[in-house]
């Protein structure tokens, strides 16, 4: 009677909260919860994602995080390697994990502005179609395909939007230049040839063949004015900025119409040498002499004596 067990309990232990089974939770180190029901902001995410066995922790968290965005909110690698330190080329290696177990589609589509854009889909239960249809309801991607896709994604995003603003901008037209009286083949030529070779003075006036011909007949109205080439040359090439020329064609443009110089001064036109007649012998001396046909047919010397005597 007086024998006593060592191993009984004290007292009744008080069952764990959430636990229901009085014989789990018991094993020294093992996980517990702590947990608060739910109310507001909270996700719903199955086991099967939470608990994968093939994803990499770093792909179930990426899920469990696309799953809980709002619709419409950005999910490209760009904002997600932003957002997490692991970086663009671990996110971008976790989003094809996810996409080739059908938690993940990404499609690349073109927005009404012309620019290629990548659209997600988060998959909340991939296997729910498979038990109906006998596929996955998010398709999956060929891993050599999408990892091309990623690398190009990523290197589009690495663009500023000013950059890219740029590049789907169509290419504005180069201002109106003014030109020649008188566009004579040999005068344009000298202006193309003057234009051809500013790249030797200055590597930044490399000029296409199409702006060349656009600012041939500026060029050919200064030479018109008897300005020289080497003066219409440094017209152009002085001064240029030094942070650098985007549009050389356009600056030489705005130079050729702004700087054009005025007209020469008006010259009233040389009147011409008379010509050299022809020979003729004086009919009173029978000297020659030079004289329009007809004309006097006596030389100057004759002539003047008869005047002076005219009884003779």
């Amino acid at each position: 009677m007086d024998t006593q067990n060592p191993s009984a309990p004290l007292r009744a232990q008080a069952r764990i909260a959430g636990n229901k089974h009085p014989n789990r939770g018991h094993r020294a180190g093992g996980l517990q919860h702590d947990n608060t029901r739910h109310t507001t902001r909270f996700t719903v995410i199955g086991n099967h994602l939470a608990q994968h066995q093939e994803l990499s922790l770093l792909a179930i968290g990426l899920g469990t995080h696309l799953q809980s965005l709002p619709k419409g909110a950005p999910a490209d690698i760009k904002t997600l390697a932003a957002r997490f330190p692991e970086g663009a080329t671990r996110i971008a290696a976790a989003l094809r994990e996810l996409e080739a177990h059908g938690y993940l589609r990404r499609e690349r589509v073109r927005t009404p502005s012309g620019r290629i854009v990548t659209r997600t889909t988060s998959c909340n239960q991939p296997a729910a179609a498979r038990h109906h249809t006998g596929t996955l309801t998010c398709p999956v991607a060929e891993p050599q395909r999408r990892e091309q896709q990623d690398r190009q994604e990523a290197c589009e995003e690495r663009e500023s939007p000013r950059a890219m603003r740029e590049k789907r901008a169509p290419r504005k037209q180069l201002p109106a230049v003014p030109g020649p009286g008188y566009p004579a083949p040999a005068l344009l030529r000298a202006a193309t040839d003057l234009l051809a070779d500013l790249h030797h003075h200055d590597p930044r006036l490399l000029l296409s063949a199409c702006d060349t011909a656009h600012l041939a007949p500026g060029v050919a109205a200064w030479l018109e004015r008897d300005v020289t080439p080497a003066a219409v040359r440094h017209a152009l090439t002085a001064d240029l900025p030094p942070e650098g020329v985007r549009r050389p064609a356009a600056l030489l443009a705005h130079r050729l119409t702004v700087q054009l110089p005025p007209p020469p001064p008006f010259r009233a036109p040389a009147e011409p040498s008379p010509g050299r007649y022809a020979m003729r012998n004086c009919d009173g001396c029978d000297r020659g002499f030079r004289a329009p046909v007809p004309g006097p047919d006596r030389c100057r010397d004759c002539r003047n004596r008869t005047q002076e005597s005219p009884l003779t």
